[in-house]
């Protein structure tokens, strides 16, 4: 048999050969065997909470209307076009959100036929495929997308889709890098078969195992907030008199701190649970207003020598009037003038009438509350310039251990 006389009973020009009709009609299912060759991967958005890859997908199956013994060879490598002239399975991928063939600079598929009638159909495609993603360990996560490969119109009595050998199932380019991930070596292989209201139909999927790189993270998030954090303190060695100064770092890191709280949600879906790097961001901008408030109270406990003052002036001035009108009314009531005379303040004197302190003990007295109520607000600074760096380490310790230890072994450990 010419190549032109095979390529017609292909074609069905001789053979009767029917493209819309599956092998072994009415007989067992065609088993198709699948394995996916990754040349590229790559743009994982979390946005979106999907990934897109670039792929060689490859099928086989046997279709013993294409077998021939006439012809020498062992195979035949055909035209694409010669694609529509046999039939194809209905393959589509169960979790694609978009598509597309490559067409330069010929079409990317490949059609080979052997002599037992086996048939190798390789396609290449650029898939964005969803992947929803579990973000609460983020940046520090670990993220498991899947590739479903589903029939949409043969149910699993007419067709079964299979791996390749295990070994053979998934293969990546050498070389293949992805700029936030590492793409783990272990892809596990499974059957996802779906149950519609139309029937059962086969269905096979691939997990890819992502592992977050926080390099970048750690660069634009982690290291400036944390700065940030202990510039702030530098407000706990600055006179207490200097309220300028303390009252602008202490904006000013408020709100750098909040600048990059946001940035850190911008690239990031709007979620409803607690992500680890939303701890950071909130922990870090907790410390730096908690340095500003810190200067608040410091203020405010310097100058309470000056309220407890007027409130000892306020005091004497009461006591004074009460032990002036006591005395008046004695002395006038004595001498029968109390009905016509009234007592002048400060004129009044006699024994037991009240006198002030002199100014001097007023001084001392209130140079030594001065004293008293700014060495309690040293103190506070004092205090704060160890505590402020010993419990922002305490949470460091836990919040590293519990997200790059703990978290990580329990992600290691789900199947």
């Amino acid at each position: 048999m010419s190549p032109s006389d095979f390529l017609d009973k292909l074609m069905g020009r001789t053979s009767g050969y029917d493209a819309r009709i599956r092998p072994n009609f009415k007989g067992p299912p065609v088993n198709v065997t699948c394995n996916i060759f990754i040349n590229s991967f790559g743009s994982v958005t979390e946005t979106t909470m999907d990934y897109r890859v670039n792929v060689f997908l490859r099928q086989q199956w046997n279709d013993p209307r294409l077998a021939y013994r006439e012809y020498p060879d062992d195979s035949l490598d055909l035209d694409p076009s010669m694609l529509d002239s046999i039939w194809k399975p209905d393959l589509f991928f169960a979790n694609e959100k978009g598509a597309n063939f490559h067409e330069v600079t010929t079409d990317n598929k490949l059609l080979r036929i052997f002599k037992n009638g086996n048939v190798l159909y390789s396609i290449r495609l650029t898939l964005i495929l969803s992947c929803p993603m579990d973000l609460k360990n983020f940046p520090m996560d670990i993220q498991t997308c899947t590739m479903q490969l589903e029939s949409f119109g043969y149910t699993m009595n007419d067709l079964i889709f299979e791996w390749l050998e295990e070994q053979e199932a998934v293969q990546v380019a050498e070389g293949l890098t992805l700029p936030q991930f590492i793409l783990r070596d272990e892809k596990d292989l499974g059957y996802c078969t779906k149950y519609y209201n139309t029937g059962k139909f086969t269905c096979i999927e691939v997990k890819f195992h992502l592992e977050r790189q926080m390099g970048y993270y750690l660069i634009q998030m982690y290291i400036p907030s944390l700065l940030i954090v202990i510039l702030s303190w530098v407000s706990f060695w600055i006179n207490m008199d200097a309220a300028p100064a303390r009252v602008g770092l202490g904006i000013t890191t408020v709100l750098t701190m909040t600048t990059q709280s946001a940035g850190s949600r911008a690239s990031l879906p709007k979620v409803s649970y607690v992500k680890a790097i939303d701890i950071w961001m909130a922990v870090c901008l907790l410390f730096v207003f908690a340095a500003l408030l810190e200067y608040a109270a410091v203020n405010f406990v310097s100058r309470q020598h000056k309220e407890f003052m007027r409130l000892r002036r306020r005091q004497r001035r009461q006591r004074m009037e009460e032990e002036l009108s006591r005395e008046s009314r004695f002395y006038l009531r004595g001498y029968g003038l109390g009905h016509c005379l009234q007592p002048k303040e400060g004129a009044v004197e006699g024994p037991g009438v009240y006198s002030p302190p002199p100014a001097s003990a007023v001084l001392r007295e209130g140079e030594s509350l001065r004293r008293r109520y700014i060495d309690r607000a040293k103190r506070i600074d004092t205090i704060s310039r160890a505590v402020f760096p010993f419990t922002f380490l305490i949470f460091n310790i836990f919040y590293w251990v519990v997200y790059k230890v703990l978290r990580s072994e329990d992600i290691h450990l789900v199947p």
